[in-house]
């Protein structure tokens, strides 16, 4: 039998794996899973990914850069006029808003980098170039990945508790707290 030519399964690998993490979280990642997900044969899985790391790697790099490129634009579109705090919290209701499919998806593959140590540097360049794009706004790097921080402490939190995100109250209580 011939050899299908299929420059895209790679890829679809990849997006197959994206699903199932968003459905299973990363501990029902599979090669079997991602196979049946991506409609190829097992051996396709482990032919492009040897081992379920490698397999990850390509999904968070997938799913950074996707986070980076809606980050940067957000950074790009920052008002000099308001105060910083407030271009945080928008952030944060935006990205927390409607279905949170995407940003529960996001977390799943960076806390991942907890336990996967080969993840690791992924997330780490993930929250510098964030940093990084933030600090054109801020002026400087040590506000810039506070800021950050604090963005991310604030989703984490509203993902685990479901609680809702209410931009006014932890306004007051920031300010009241950096006083």
């Amino acid at each position: 039998m011939a050899r299908r030519h299929d420059p895209e399964r790679r890829q679809r690998i990849i997006d197959a794996a994206i699903g199932v993490v968003a459905a299973r979280g990363v501990a029902g990642l599979s090669h079997r899973a991602v196979a049946a997900a991506a409609d190829v044969p097992l051996g396709s899985t482990t032919y492009h990914f040897a081992t379920l790391d490698d397999l990850l790697v390509a999904a968070l790099e997938q799913v950074n850069a996707g986070w980076l490129a809606d980050f940067g634009r957000w950074a790009d579109g920052l008002d000099g006029d308001v105060p910083a705090a407030d271009d945080v919290l928008r952030l944060v209701a935006d990205t927390l808003a409607g279905d949170r499919t995407r940003v529960e998806l996001e977390y799943e593959l960076y806390l991942a980098a907890l336990r996967h140590p080969r993840l690791r540097p992924l997330a780490a360049d993930c929250l510098d170039e964030m940093a990084r794009l933030l600090a054109r706004r801020t002026g400087d790097l040590p506000t810039a990945r506070a800021l950050v921080a604090f963005a991310d402490g604030l989703m984490l939190q509203h993902l685990l508790t479901g609680r809702p995100f209410e931009p006014d109250a932890l306004r007051e209580g920031l300010t009241a707290a950096l006083v």
